[in-house]
């Protein structure tokens, strides 16, 4: 097997690029990553990058992150629901500038959120870490995080929880090619979460862990066939009478991540998103955090001029909705319940131009 050692590097990162490598690499030291390497936006640059005004909303968001995590390592909600999911992302939104377990001054901070993972992974006796939707934000977190900490016997642990979970996913794929909210291949299949499991399953095989093709190929046939509709060239929640922008966003950077960047419908979902009125418009926008952050992804693979024309636009709206205390935190009179997703999907998608999240870059 490809060792995480082989392809991913705490050594050599520049300017908050971290290159994924395709094939075995020289093992090299692990150093403490290049955190705070802001690449910061000069007038008259083409490429949309960070200005200082997104880069100390990203430090605001990571603070309050800080402040707020519980003393078992966990993001959730006030009433603990969301832990798998909040941990994963809160995780995540400090490895997107380059912070990592073990490292830094927020080394004991992740140290705590990975603790929480791989306990809860221990205590599954079948491999499921929350439902099916959590269950890949776990494996996604695994998966970024395997051979970045600085401890080897965490990153064999790490390495065992990522490839049991993985084998979870497989598992419960449907036959039509997707995934439903519980890790069984008869609960059916929707857009969500298949989008968000498929994404985890990408991120492990560029680590090294085998992902069937006939897994990818049926992924590929139930977002092409069963959701994308053709017409409007948006993907649906189940079926494909219609569209949104969430699923347009998560299906078409599922779909990107399968190899069809290139195709005719996924340039139409690409599309889709480009052309939806107030798109970055938070009263008009469901779910805007969670849209957003598929979005983001779906352009970054989408090439160069669709991500500069989108990130600026996100970026300058996310900075606008942030909150006096750094989160992006709020809620609606259909939901009033606080998700802990919200801030650290912010986090990410205005952290875009790090490069340091390998499935996060082109």
């Amino acid at each position: 097997m490809i060792t995480p050692s082989s392809i991913r590097r705490h050594a050599g990162i520049a300017l908050g690029a971290l290159i994924c490598f395709s094939g075995i690499m020289p093992l090299v030291a692990q150093n403490e990553p290049a955190a705070d390497a802001a690449v910061i936006a000069t007038p008259g640059e083409a490429a949309p990058e960070l200005t200082e005004a997104a880069d100390l909303a990203i430090e605001r968001g990571l603070q309050y992150l800080i402040a707020t995590q519980k003393p078992d390592g966990s993001w959730s909600s006030k009433d603990g629901n969301f832990e798998i999911a909040g941990t994963s992302l809160g995780l995540m939104a400090f490895m997107v500038k380059g912070h990592f377990p073990g490292f830094g001054r927020y080394g004991a901070t992740l140290d705590r959120a990975k603790d929480l993972l791989l306990k809860r992974a221990g205590e599954s006796p079948t491999g499921v870490v929350g439902g099916m939707y959590e269950h890949g934000l776990f494996t996604l977190a695994m998966s970024e995080m395997w051979g970045m900490t600085n401890n080897i016997e965490d990153n064999k642990k790490i390495q065992t929880a990522l490839e049991r979970a993985v084998q979870v996913s497989l598992r419960a794929q449907s036959p039509l090619g997707g995934w439903r909210y519980h890790a069984r291949p008869d609960c059916g299949q929707d857009t969500s979460v298949t989008a968000m499991v498929f994404v985890s399953l990408a991120s492990a095989r560029q680590a090294g862990i085998l992902v069937p093709t006939e897994t990818i190929d049926r992924v590929v046939g139930y977002l092409r066939d069963q959701v994308w509709n053709e017409k409007s060239g948006g993907f649906g929640y189940q079926g494909n009478s219609g569209g949104t922008l969430a699923c347009t966003g998560g299906g078409a950077y599922a779909a990107q991540l399968c190899g069809m960047r290139e195709t005719e419908w996924v340039q139409a979902a690409i599309r889709y998103l480009e052309n939806s009125p107030k798109v970055f418009n938070r009263k008009e926008i469901g779910e805007y955090h969670y849209a957003h952050y598929y979005a983001m992804q779906a352009m970054v693979q989408a090439g160069d001029e669709h991500y500069a024309k989108w990130y600026p636009q996100i970026r300058d709206a996310l900075i606008t909705l942030q909150n006096p205390d750094g989160s992006w935190n709020e809620g609606t009179a259909e939901k009033p319940e606080v998700y802990p997703h919200k801030t650290p999907m912010s986090i990410i998608i205005l952290g875009t131009p790090h490069r340091y999240i390998p499935i996060y870059q082109q």
